[in-house]
């Protein structure tokens, strides 16, 4: 408080933010996953950026790993103002209340990156993470990690293939009820204890996108993998609002260029990551890879697109109808 009040008398007299770099306002970007992932590599290119478009009156100090808080820590600790910036999965807001944000859990409600960035980039975005205002959380963008696929120690080609399976998920009401529609039985943990999980036999099985499944070595315990596709992963870039509105407005000008660029740069790279992790995970000759046919494919979606209907009541039919206006998506045709 005492940085803040600094900062925001230096610059009502007209002193630049450059005139405070010498006691900067820090905030601190926790988050779950590895450096080398997209979302870890896009938090240390929002630092660099940050820093550099605030000329140093702004220092951010990233945590990667869950070096600080696990993912079941750090959104009370954002909210109490321990930490400034988050990169939560987007499964993370249903248990917090926002129960619209489990839309974007829903198996096989994007087809595709383009399809995604109408939803994530357009009005809906927009509306959804207004909706964290209410919790004290300021929503700053969206980062895509990529689409999930299967993994088990045995062959996953149809949906009776993970048949009463223990199957890691977040804690996400509607990633459970995905797992049941599949016939599987959904184990909610921490992303850090995955791996030990999977290794120990706890869990037979999980579901990623390549970046996630290489960079936490869960390939090393994982004998097979199968590119369904059927889920999308991303995050939601956010902050205690609090903290974001006692910025001078000039600062947060500054920071919101840095994260407009952080994003482009996030998105990017989460296509070009996680086809790198998917062949390194070819390369290590642990995991076979499955390609269904279309078939195949056609089979896990008749499986899954049921859970939409189904979870209406909790997400808000509203809401999932209007993800389906910006894509295209007709659950009729399958």
């Amino acid at each position: 408080m005492k940085i803040r009040a600094l900062f925001i008398g230096l610059v009502a007299m007209g002193l630049s933010a450059a005139a405070v770099a010498a006691d900067p306002v820090v905030i601190k970007f926790s988050h779950v996953v590895a450096n080398d992932t997209p979302k870890g590599k896009a938090a240390d290119k929002f630092k660099e950026l940050a820093e550099k478009y605030t000329k140093g009156a702004v220092k951010v100090e990233v945590y990667p790993n869950s070096t600080l808080y696990k993912d079941k820590e750090e959104m009370e600790a954002l909210q109490l103002g321990a930490v400034q910036m988050l990169a939560p999965s987007l499964a993370k807001f249903g248990p917090l209340g926002v129960k619209e944000f489990e839309v974007f859990d829903l198996p096989y409600i994007f087809d595709n990156y383009d399809d995604l960035h109408k939803v994530t980039m357009g009005p809906v975005g927009q509306k959804l993470l207004g909706k964290l205002e209410g919790r004290g959380i300021k929503g700053l963008a969206f980062w895509d990690n990529g689409f999930k696929s299967l993994s088990a120690n045995t062959p996953i080609k149809a949906p009776d293939d993970i048949k009463g399976k223990k199957l890691r998920v977040q804690s996400s009401k509607v990633l459970e009820e995905q797992m049941r529609a599949l016939g599987a039985i959904p184990q909610v943990m921490a992303f850090s204890e995955v791996y030990q999980a999977l290794q120990t036999g706890v869990v037979d099985g999980t579901e990623n996108p390549h970046s996630n499944l290489y960079t936490q070595k869960m390939h090393e315990v994982q004998k097979h993998m199968t590119l369904t596709d059927h889920g999308y992963l991303g995050y939601a870039v956010i902050t205690n609002k609090k903290f974001w509105d006692g910025l001078p407005a000039e600062v947060r000008g500054q920071l919101e260029q840095a994260m407009k660029e952080s994003t482009e740069f996030a998105n990017k790279i989460a296509r070009e990551e996680n086809d790198k992790a998917l062949e390194a995970v070819r390369a290590s000759g642990k995991t076979a890879i499955y390609k269904p046919t279309d078939a195949e494919k056609l089979a896990f979606k008749k499986a899954l697109v049921p859970v939409h209907k189904k979870m209406e009541s909790r997400i808000g039919a509203e809401t999932i109808q209007s993800i389906y206006k910006d894509t295209g998506f007709d659950p009729s045709k399958l």
